[in-house]
């Protein structure tokens, strides 16, 4: 059964819609959605409070409650809990080695506390779940930054017996410096070809063609257990990152040429600088996590004998 509190201002169209987005659950996951209008005193204002009720599988006789937190509109709260970030993070505690699956941990509350779109389509997304460990009743840290899956390329280029390794310098706001790393990017929503990115990314950071066929995938080379993904942060982000190699030769002269590039999709505001490094000082040029997970597979998977024979 479906409740609503509301007054006369309010609108069933913008109801309907949020009926809308309950359907596109699955239907082990459908929802009640409600709008709770409650009254200010003494001003007689009114603010609204969002909610979005969830049944899991998981646990079918506790119900979550999902809230917009104040200022998220009802525009952003629908592309949030509609979004394929907030699915793939369902599924992802609700899996084989999900946080749900032993029934020692619930989940209660979902607050949605922010959205950053990437022109039409959502990019980011905010929110902090409410995990209770049922054996102390206490909370288990839930602050969530989800972004979703994102690829990297180890680019490996032999030049008359060195091997370098082509890195991008990058400004990155949140650290507040430019960075050198590997050329990457974020999947998008409704797009999963993690190894077309990775090649699209590559021309588009670095001016350099790759063949589909000369692509090694890395992370492949991990145990199944770890979904052959790695993750840098879990701690807050639900990133995961398929990394991958690229080798290949070329002349001296390719090699002046990268150096100094500058590339990048200004309309979108990278401001990119192509860098030349040689590989065996790679590992401590740069603090960017890709570079160095992405020595540590490749440099295992030589020894053991994993990587295909080099033509």
């Amino acid at each position: 059964m479906m409740t609503v509190w509301c007054s006369a201002s309010i609108s069933r169209l913008s109801f309907t819609s949020f009926s809308k987005v309950a359907a596109s659950f699955p239907l082990q996951c459908r929802s009640v959605i409600s709008r709770r209008i409650s009254a200010k005193m003494p001003t007689g204002s009114s603010s609204i409070q969002i909610t979005h009720t969830l049944k899991l599988p998981s646990q079918p006789s506790d119900p979550v409650t999902v809230v917009a937190a104040p200022g998220v509109s009802d525009s952003e709260f629908r592309l949030a809990i509609g979004s394929s970030l907030f699915k793939q993070w369902l599924k992802n505690i609700q899996s084989e080695k999900g946080l749900l699956v032993d029934g020692s941990l619930s989940l209660k509350q979902v607050l949605i506390q922010g959205v950053d779109m990437f022109g039409n389509r959502l990019g980011f997304l905010k929110f902090k779940a409410d995990v209770i460990d049922k054996e102390t009743g206490q909370k288990v840290p839930g602050i969530v930054f989800a972004r979703g899956p994102a690829v990297s390329v180890l680019i490996l280029l032999d030049s008359q017996g060195k091997t370098y390794t082509v890195l991008i310098e990058q400004v990155r706001v949140p650290v507040g410096r430019s960075i050198l790393e590997l050329p990457a990017g974020m999947l998008d929503d409704n797009v999963g070809d993690v190894v077309g990115t990775a090649i699209r990314e590559v021309e588009e950071e670095t001016g350099i063609q790759i063949n589909l066929n000369d692509m090694i995938d890395l992370t492949s080379f991990l145990d199944p257990s770890t979904g052959c993904k790695v993750i840098p942060s879990p701690g807050g982000c639900d990133e995961e990152l398929s990394l991958f190699l690229y080798r290949g030769s070329v002349s001296p002269d390719v090699i002046k040429e990268l150096e100094g590039k500058e590339t990048g999709l200004r309309e979108h505001g990278e401001m990119i600088k192509v860098h030349i490094v040689p590989y065996d000082t790679l590992w401590r040029m740069t603090p960017d996590a890709k570079v160095l997970m992405s020595i540590a597979i490749y440099e295992m998977a030589k020894r053991e004998g994993l990587l295909p024979h080099k033509e």
